[in-house]
């Protein structure tokens, strides 16, 4: 048989076809439409990844330039805060010297007051001091004055004139015989101590 006969070396070695069929030549298909979509899936992916990114990258630039903002107004809140607390100090400070002036006026006025009544109560015990030492040397001098006055009674009554004439110019160079008292009070009732002394005088010294 012609299966059973075996083939030359030489020839071709050739399966049987009924055996081996040739199969028929695989079709061509054109490419598949799902990579190009993938590729543009991805692509659209991408883009949308860089859209976000950049979203947030400004959301994160306008966070950091609201916080900055914040943090500036914030600074710029506390330094009002601050000088208006320094501007209350002050005022306040202002208004404890402005009532410490006052209160320092009043007390100025109260010493002011109290300076004058002390110099007037100064000024009227001078005058009284003066007017006792006035007093006191008057009394002094009268005292003087009515020694001398009895000396010279007494030396008119023993009729001793040089001595009366004596002591009558010793008064009047002391300036005593006005000091003589021009009331009675030698108790007499005829002359005072300045009416006797100008008797007297009007006897001797002629």
């Amino acid at each position: 048989m012609a299966s059973d006969r075996r083939k030359s070396p030489s020839e071709p070695f050739i399966e049987d076809a009924h055996r081996y069929p040739e199969e028929p030549q695989k079709k061509r298909r054109s490419p598949s439409p799902e990579p190009d979509a993938r590729r543009r899936r991805i692509q659209q992916r991408k883009k949308r990844n860089s859209v976000f990114r950049y979203i947030a990258f400004l959301f994160a630039a306008a966070f950091v330039l609201l916080l900055f903002t914040f943090m500036m107004e914030r600074r710029q809140s506390q330094q009002q805060i601050d000088d208006l607390k320094q501007s209350v100090s002050a005022y306040q400070t202002l208004q404890g010297l402005m009532s410490n002036n006052d209160q320092l006026k009043t007390q100025v006025s109260e010493l002011e007051t109290q300076l004058r009544e002390l110099q007037g109560q100064l000024a009227a015990a001078e005058e009284e001091q003066g007017l006792l030492q006035a007093q006191l040397q008057g009394e002094q001098k009268t005292n003087m004055a009515m020694h001398w006055f009895w000396q010279i009674n007494d030396a008119s009554v023993r009729g001793k004139t040089k001595l009366c004439r004596e002591l009558i110019t010793a008064l009047e160079e002391a300036k005593l015989q006005d000091c003589l008292p021009k009331e009675n009070i030698t108790g007499t009732d005829r002359f005072s101590p300045y009416d006797r002394y100008m008797e007297i005088r009007g006897k001797v010294i002629k």
